[in-house]
């Protein structure tokens, strides 16, 4: 343990886990696990409901007009849910308009310049009604999709699962 006037040490920090206003340890949220971890479980789990399902038009659909090749990867759909669902987590109310750019990008002209394209409104507007009819989201008036309460229990129950596998396998990751 360091002594208080140690160089390096810096008597405002606690040692040990960080703690709220009633001294409980603060449950670990969307925010505190990273994004790739998120998604792929959070998509693992989406598979496993009766609500979210491949739609019929998926295997023949690019995801925006500035892709050139439809999704390689079989559970495309499962991890496009889940990535929309964490963007409304963390920036709802968010509309169809303001996720198709998030899931846009640079179209290639050939000789002419890049111009950045929005993604496909068709996979955006069918995930969030899957996403809404499994009682996740719902639509907040003109604003767009917000959490439900449901909705934001489910994503902190899973974060809170995933924070602790973590801190288990690395260790390092504890003091968050």
């Amino acid at each position: 343990m360091l002594q208080p006037f140690e160089v390096g040490h810096s008597p405002n920090l606690v040692e040990g886990p960080v703690l709220n206003e009633i001294g409980d340890r603060h449950m670990p949220t969307v925010y505190d696990i990273p994004a790739n971890i998120l998604i792929r479980r959070l998509a693992q789990d989406l598979k496993s409901r009766v609500e979210i399902s491949v739609p019929d038009w998926m295997p023949f659909v690019k995801t925006g007009a500035h892709k050139e090749r439809a999704p390689d990867d079989p559970d495309f759909w499962y991890v496009r849910c889940a990535s929309i669902l964490r963007k409304v987590y963390l920036n709802g109310p968010i509309g169809t308009e303001k996720l198709r750019i998030e899931y846009g990008g640079r179209k290639r002209r050939g000789a002419k310049p890049n111009k950045f394209q929005k993604g496909s409104g068709s996979i955006v507007r069918t995930a969030l009604q899957q996403l809404e009819r499994a009682g996740f989201v719902k639509k907040e008036g003109t604003k767009g999709r917000e959490m439900t309460d449901i909705g934001r229990s489910y994503m902190d129950k899973l974060s809170s699962a995933l924070k602790k596998e973590l801190s288990q396998a690395i260790p390092e990751l504890e003091k968050y």
